[in-house]
């Protein structure tokens, strides 16, 4: 299904409504204005296979443009609003957009596209939100379009962009579905909406930044079952809180940072909510600690779900809350693909050993856009159907998938392989720890060693004596050899706006040489 479905039988019914304001899409808007925007874009010249690119902080907009997209048949790239105008410049030319929306909020960001040939011609760059230079008006080309019913819609699908925590981001790219966007269902919405219950009656809470591939797939998900939609203009633990209870939301999606931002609120300010109308939460991004995840089940009850995928989408696992109570610290069993753990060379490693997560598949349903040898890398050596995207760990002997941490990130102290994610896992649940992240730093001796890097809660302060206390904490759970050796407490912590730290900022400040 998609929206026009909706548009006939609950054209009134709000598909989107932005919770800092109050505005909303309605299904019949939702539906005539990406009709409109779809009708635009064929004026253009634009055809099926061709890519579209959407510059902005979260905004109704963004949803007209993505099911334009869809229901023509085009790639549509959502960039992170955040970038500078070079890095901009870099994906809008590595995916060869055609046309670029953007938001007045993001001037700098979009200030050199002329130098993207295909944006040059004339109504090749729309804005919303304000005038920008070289930039027609969204509200003008959506009323001068027509709005003409489409009679052929072949399903277009998103490619996004990696978020470029170990290295430049690369360009997701899976063949276009064959079929009619009435006609066919998304991958997502195929498996997650009978796996996870959205149907017409469901309230998705968004918190997320839409530019990122799980929070605007499950919107389009939601979407594609008649269901509404409520975003957020950014996460703030107890805005989130406030928006389930007024919406009275049923599932949402979270990263494990913000569980933990709203974990460490006052008790009495997370007594004040209602959360009970939500069915389902499920996260993903991040392995979640055992105690937060723990904590989440005991407070909002049995509705923590979590599943571990990417956006390259190469399988996936998934685990329930009874399961992950039992299995603690499982990311679940696999339901797309099978789980192969393999050594340095390729050899498959036997129940319970470390090592690189790969999936089997027919095939390897991704490529990288412009970048083969990414994509070859991305392969087993010896299997193309096996994929990885970097992620190491474990399979237990029941089948369920544990993982250390991220490849990039392990640190070799002594020819010791140490994962840091381990020590991250117990030093943010004390008291004092508002965010951390552990990393390698050089070592005479040892090569390297690991450091703790603390953002401290408020009420506390750093001191030598706060140093011994976090240092012994994580010796109490874990194994010393893999506790840091020191910590430094920093002011805030480098993390993209969906959570994940970008460890390469927090290297470079001890690897002058080396991220």
């Amino acid at each position: 299904m998609f929206p026009g479905v909706f548009a006939k039988s609950t054209p009134d019914k709000p598909a989107v409504i932005r919770a800092a304001t109050g505005e909303q899409l309605t299904y019949r808007e939702l539906d005539e204005n990406s009709t409109r925007i779809a009708n635009h874009l064929e004026t253009l010249g634009l055809r099926p296979g061709d890519t579209i690119a959407m510059i902005s902080p979260n905004d109704l907009h963004m949803f007209e443009v993505y099911w334009a997209a869809l229901r023509s048949g085009l790639y549509v790239t959502a960039i992170n609003h955040h970038l500078t105008a070079v890095e901009t410049n870099y994906i809008l030319d590595d995916c060869n957009a055609q046309v670029v929306f953007a938001s007045a909020d993001v001037a700098d960001a979009v200030a050199e596209t002329t130098s993207i040939a295909a944006l040059t011609q004339a109504g090749h760059r729309i804005a919303w939100g304000g005038r920008l230079d070289g930039f027609d008006d969204y509200d003008e080309v959506l009323a001068s379009a027509s709005d003409a019913p489409r009679t052929d819609q072949p399903r277009g699908t998103d490619m996004l962009y990696s978020s470029g925590t170990t290295g430049r981001p690369k360009g997701i790219q899976t063949p276009l579905p064959q079929g009619q966007v009435d006609e066919i269902p998304d991958t997502y919405t195929a498996i997650f909406a009978p796996m996870y219950g959205f149907d017409t009656e469901t309230v998705y809470l968004s918190p997320a930044p839409l530019y990122h591939a799980a929070p605007l797939r499950y919107c389009g998900t939601t979407n594609s079952v008649g269901g509404t939609v409520v975003f957020l203009d950014r996460f703030e633990p107890e805005t989130a809180l406030g928006a389930i209870e007024q919406y009275r939301a049923t599932h949402s999606q979270w990263v494990p940072t913000m569980f933990i931002r709203m974990l460490k609120l006052p008790e009495e300010i997370r007594g004040k909510y209602d959360v009970s109308s939500m069915k389902l939460a499920v996260h993903a991004a991040a392995p979640c600690p055992v105690e937060v995840k723990r904590a989440m089940i005991e407070w909002w009850g049995p509705v923590i779900h979590e599943y571990y995928a990417s956006t390259e989408a190469a399988g996936a696992t998934f685990i329930g809350p009874q399961e992950a109570l039992d299995h603690p610290g499982s990311v679940g069993k696999p339901l797309l693909g099978i789980v192969r753990v393999c050594d340095e060379d390729g050899a498959e490693l036997p129940t319970g050993e470390v090592g690189l997560v790969y999936f089997e598949r027919e095939e390897v349903p991704f490529q990288y856009h412009n970048d083969p040898e990414k994509t070859r890398k991305a392969q087993h050596p010896e299997h193309e159907n096996w994929s990885t995207t970097g992620d190491v760990g474990y399979v237990d002997d029941e089948g369920y998938l544990y993982l250390t941490d991220r490849k990039a990130f392990m640190i070799i102290s002594g020819g010791v392989n140490i994962y840091p994610q381990e020590a991250e896992n117990v030093l943010i649940n004390h008291p004092a720890v508002f965010d951390v992240a552990v990393i390698g730093v050089p070592d005479d001796d040892l090569g390297e060693v690991a450091k703790a890097c603390v953002q401290l809660a408020p009420e506390y302060a750093a001191s030598s004596q706060l140093t011994d206390e976090l240092l012994a904490f994580t010796k109490e759970s874990i194994a010393a050899y893999k506790a840091p050796r020191s910590v430094d407490f920093v002011g805030d912590l480098p993390r993209t706006p969906t959570g994940k730290l970008v460890k390469g900022e927090l290297r470079k400040q001890y690897w002058p040489q080396k991220v």
